[in-house]
């Protein structure tokens, strides 16, 4: 159930420093997951330029010729959460993109007020399927959970693999002598 004074409205361009403070806490332990999984040297290069351009999708939400819809939750008038959404009618799927709810409002109800939010606007659009896309790694266990609260049940598991090469040439010289 979400916190009492739980409103839900389309997201203004006054609101981005806080949408962008909500985000950075809530992505802080995911990157630091992805640090912990993939190691230093993998993660700055494979990874971290995606995450540190983050901030740039979220401001292109705002942009005239964004295809997404950009929502965000409040608390007694404080932006605590966010979540856009896109819908192609014509295929009719919608999609949930990048979202997040600040930690110390995470467990309250306001993700799946948010998700159920978005599942209404595409339902009313004429959409029959809706997809989010979400990491399988235990810093996205929440995520999982709240998507299937939701009633996200179809999934298609998938893994993202890299090799560092620099590793794999040093590996490879020293077999070689």
């Amino acid at each position: 159930m979400p916190p009492p004074g739980l409103t839900i409205r389309e997201a203004r361009e006054v609101d981005l420093s806080q949408l962008q403070l909500v985000r950075e806490a809530a992505f802080a332990p995911v990157f630091a997951s992805f640090r912990s999984i993939l190691g230093d040297a993998i993660y700055e290069v494979a990874q971290a330029p995606g995450d540190q351009s983050q901030g740039e999708l979220l401001n292109a939400c705002f942009e005239a010729s964004s295809e997404w819809s950009l929502y965000v939750a409040e608390v007694s008038n404080r932006v605590v959460g966010f979540v856009s959404l896109r819908v192609d009618e014509g295929a009719g799927v919608g999609e949930i993109g990048l979202n997040a709810v600040h930690p110390d409002y995470a467990g309250g109800g306001i993700g799946t007020a948010l998700y159920d939010f978005a599942l209404d606007r595409m339902t009313e659009a004429g959409t029959r399927v809706a997809t989010v896309s979400t990491g399988a790694d235990s810093s996205h266990a929440a995520a999982r959970r709240a998507y299937a609260k939701a009633g996200f049940s179809a999934a298609i598991p998938s893994v993202w693999m890299c090799c560092d090469l620099k590793g794999r040439a040093t590996a490879s010289a020293a077999q070689s002598a």
